[in-house]
């Protein structure tokens, strides 16, 4: 019984370091290793990791990218706006550079104010997306551009929306096109100029996004999530860096030309990335600007271009929430900024289950009345997921069942051997073998149900779905915390109830400690969302209703076995 109790204490202790382990990685996220380019930091990409014959050598044209210019003027500036309205977004663009300064997600609500729209690109964050040309004869974001109009609207009937921005200042002609799609949150951005120069120019578009490493607004202390840099390639797959590895030049970006992957920002629920087309040759880059201000973005070669003739490229951003099947269209590796770890092969599932009782719409077709709702729909997923461990949980509490009728024998065995040890252990283990009692029994499915029941916190913590859901009554958002803490005392009370249920440790100090350990941990559940705290909530009232149903069924039995003499 202290064998099978430890264990217990140590899986459940060892399963919390795991959950505050992956918080602290968030925080910290580790870079890969690769050789540091030989270009000087203040480069906008490393020199020489394109052949010489197609790209410009980082002098007048990239000093002109990294500029002088203050970065408050570069992002805001005090000219007006050109303001551009969709069924999902509000965006601002500056005419200086033709910058993305502004992105408003009209069916997402402020974290703090929730009766205002949630501002993703912000002067209060430094927020935006700058492109251009790195070629000296060609425009970039210090280029002024000029509209025929200062606003926009999709209309009711139509699929896309182009706003068109010009400039022919200083003898740069060019074009900056930026078309907005209908029930989308990408944003296509073409950039086209002339060479009016008797000489070829090679001709290159870069596409970043500056941001300071500020969290965003809302964001629980006790919740900490990753807010920064993340890239997506063939060589590194998806990496995270953090904004002190930029500070140190150890991005661990891949250097050299590629023709995949895409580079972004992520934050809790949100993301906003470039992604270049298919095929496209690209590098990534990413740097620091000034104190506490950062660029992380891609070139894309467009080869050469003759005197007089006229070069293209563009790339798509994608500004919005992490919704899975939105990103999964469209760049490969998009979808991993919904990022469950090493346990993706068991949460993926669970996700695709709890959109499954969200809608609906049971597995074999049939609606299921009232799961609109996404905390029912957490309810009826736990259900199903109790119900597929109900065999391992039913041998545990078996297990524990039995000890629990042993457990006066046990505390006479201590009591008769005192402090010798050796005769104790000996004397305990004749008496599980002579009552079929396995001290392990209850440890096994309890370390088969840790990775499930780990994942399905990091879905529920991690699905932008979630996020301002209702439920009933007083909660009003799953993914924040309970605001009159019901879930929190009920999980504990329901905590309290399952420990009186186990059996007595026969060591006074073990006993003292599973008493504490509800208490403990599920004080924790104070600063955990709603969403959660309903989850084991549910999932500790099945388990209370299982374990008593089989500790009753099971001493039934065992008063049949053993009628009273008379």
């Amino acid at each position: 019984m202290d064998t099978q109790r430890l264990i217990l204490l140590v899986v459940f202790s060892f399963s919390v370091l795991m959950l505050w382990e992956s918080w602290q990685k968030e925080q910290r996220p580790q870079t890969v290793a690769v050789a540091k380019p030989e270009a000087p930091a203040e480069a906008t990409v490393p020199a020489g990791t394109l052949p010489e014959s197609t790209l410009p050598k980082p002098s007048a044209s990239m000093a002109r990218v990294e500029g002088t210019i203050p970065a408050s003027e570069a992002v805001a500036g005090n000219r007006q706006r050109i303001r551009v309205t969709t069924p999902l977004l509000h965006v601002e663009i500056d005419p200086l550079g033709g910058d993305i300064v502004r992105v408003e997600l009209l069916r997402h609500k402020d974290a703090v104010d929730q009766t205002k729209n949630l501002v993703l690109f912000s002067g209060e964050h430094r927020y935006s997306a700058q492109s251009g040309f790195t070629a000296a004869q060609f425009p970039n974001h210090k280029t002024t551009y000029r509209s025929s109009r200062s606003e926009y609207v999709l209309g009711a009937g139509d699929e896309k929306l182009e706003v068109v921005l010009e400039s022919d200042t200083e003898g740069v002609r060019g074009t900056k096109k930026i078309i907005f799609h209908r029930d989308s949150y990408v944003l296509d951005i073409v950039h086209e100029a002339v060479n009016d120069s008797a000489v070829p120019v090679a001709a290159r578009g870069y596409f970043h996004l500056t941001r300071d490493s500020k969290a965003p607004a809302g964001d629980q202390y006790m919740l900490q999530t990753f807010t920064g840099p993340a890239l997506y390639s063939e060589a590194t797959k998806y990496l995270k860096v953090s904004w002190s590895d930029i500070d140190k030049n150890k991005s661990g970006f891949p250097t050299g030309p590629r023709d995949e992957g895409w580079v972004g920002v992520v934050q809790h629920y949100f993301v906003s990335a470039w992604i270049a087309a298919a095929g496209a040759k690209r590098e990534f880059y990413a740097n620091k600007l000034d104190v506490d201000f950062y660029r992380v973005g891609m070139i894309v070669d467009a080869g050469a271009v003759e005197p007089g003739g006229k070069v293209q490229v563009g790339s798509r951003l994608y500004a919005g929430p992490q919704e899975q099947e939105r990103l999964n269209a469209l760049a490969p590796g998009l979808d991993l900024v919904v990022d469950y770890g090493v346990l993706t092969v068991f949460a993926a599932p669970l996700f695709w289950l709890l959109r499954v009782f969200h809608d609906g719409i049971s597995l074999g077709g049939v609606g299921i009345p009232g799961t609109a709702n996404w905390g029912w729909a957490i309810v009826l997923l736990t259900i199903l997921v109790k119900l597929v461990f109900f065999p391992l949980s039913a041998a545990s509490y078996r297990s524990m069942a039995k000890m629990k009728i042993v457990t006066p024998l046990m505390m006479k065995l201590r009591e008769q051997y005192g402090d010798d040890r050796a005769k104790l252990n000996q004397a305990m283990m004749e008496l599980y073998r002579k009552e079929k009692i396995n001290p392990l029994g209850g440890c096994l499915p309890i370390l088969v149900q840790i990775p499930v029941f780990i994942a399905l916190y990091w879905v529920l913590l991690g699905s932008v779905e979630l996020r301002q859901a209702p439920f009933i009554g007083w909660i009003k958002d799953l993914s924040a915390q309970d605001p009159w803490y019901v879930l929190p005392v009920l999980m504990l009370a329901s905590m309290v109830i399952q420990t009186r249920m186990s059996p007595t440790p026969p060591d006074p100090i073990q006993a003292k400690v599973m008493m504490a350990m509800p208490f403990v941990f599920g004080i924790m559940f104070f600063w955990f969302p709603a969403g959660l705290v309903l989850y084991w909530f549910v999932n500790n009232v099945l388990s209370i209703a299982q374990q008593w149903q089989i500790t009753r069924m099971f001493g039934e039995k065992r008063a049949a076995a053993n009628p009273p003499k008379r």
